[in-house]
């Protein structure tokens, strides 16, 4: 009961919650680069949100399926077909045992999740199995015979109630509502060092560079001037912004070091680290300044949308 890899596609990575009790061990938290994506897409295959599956990254893998098996693919809103026929992201569908899926790339977001019921069998490292390495042709991903009707976040069309929050952007609903438009401001809190520059960051806009990835998005844009100061290495996260030599941003991501000893002018807070995992190559992005009530507040209309998300994907379960 299995898919098997024919192709990998770029960067195709087994992803669940991650390890954030290891960072003491420097062992960067790993798992989603888009947290809700990952949290719908499992559940509309019925499972919690942070069980096992695939990440995507701007072009995905072909898959066989060695027996029936239900799935979803959700958040960025790639180009799937079956057995050469298309079939819609962001939906639930079977693949027959014999049967390919390839997915394709995506004209917006870069990251997307197949997710299938009762999650990918693999063996947990350090609490988690979040892989070190992604797919390479041949590899077999395990899981559970299953079938699935089709549905999606957009299945009953009108009828459908829009759980988004105030101010949340607009997105297709065959993908993810994490997606924000390009251009878009990731809003953030000061950095540690955020009294070592002038507020020029927050006036800049800034064009992701291709040699981005799970680690860090690097930017480039008007340089930083950097005082000369002297910092002693500290510990980092996911968010933190950090000014290399060159003036130019690195917003580090999921897969992120835990040491780092560039100045950090900002921190992008917690709800748009998912905003941050959808950037691609040539996307523009500024940053905001915020405080930390609004921060909060943000983060708590977040945890309901997401609920009123899940509630209204669990009440339509037989749809």
């Amino acid at each position: 009961m299995s898919l098997r890899v024919l192709a990998p596609g770029t960067h195709s990575l087994i992803v669940d919650a991650g390890r954030p009790r290891a960072r003491s061990l420097g062992v960067p938290v790993g798992g989603p680069a888009d947290r809700m994506s990952l949290a719908l897409g499992n559940a509309l295959v019925g499972n919690l949100p942070d069980a096992t599956a695939l990440e995507i990254t701007l072009s995905g893998p072909t898959l066989v399926a060695e027996t029936e098996i239900g799935m979803c693919v959700l958040g960025a809103p790639f180009r799937l077909d079956r057995d050469g026929e298309p079939v819609e992201a962001g939906h639930t569908f079977t693949l027959r045992a014999g049967q390919t899926l390839h997915v394709g790339g995506t004209t917006m977001g870069c990251r997307a999740y197949l997710c299938v019921p009762g999650g990918f069998n693999r063996e947990n490292v350090l609490g988690s199995a979040t892989a070190f390495e992604p797919l390479k042709a041949g590899d077999v991903l395990n899981c559970r015979s299953s079938q699935l009707p089709g549905r999606g976040l957009a299945t009953h069309g009108e009828a459908e109630p829009d759980p988004r929050s105030e101010g949340e952007a607009e997105f297709p609903l065959t993908a993810s509502p994490s997606l924000r438009a390009s251009a878009s401001a990731l809003r953030c809190l000061p950095g540690p060092q955020a009294d070592w520059f002038d507020r020029s960051f927050f006036t800049h806009v800034y064009r992701v560079m291709p040699a981005s990835n799970r680690m860090g998005v690097r930017l480039d844009g008007p340089p930083i001037v950097l005082p000369q100061r002297e910092l002693v290495s500290e510990p980092v996260a996911p968010g933190a912004v950090q000014i290399t030599n060159d003036g130019k941003p690195i917003v580090l991501g999921v897969d992120g070091q835990t040491i780092g000893g560039y100045p950090k002018v900002a921190h992008v807070i917690s709800i748009d680290l998912d905003a941050l995992g959808q950037l691609r190559p040539g996307d523009e992005v500024r940053f905001q300044r915020v405080s930390e009530a609004s921060a909060e507040e943000a983060a708590a209309r977040r945890r309901e949308a997401v609920r009123k998300w899940l509630r209204w994907i669990a009440s339509n379960q037989d749809s």
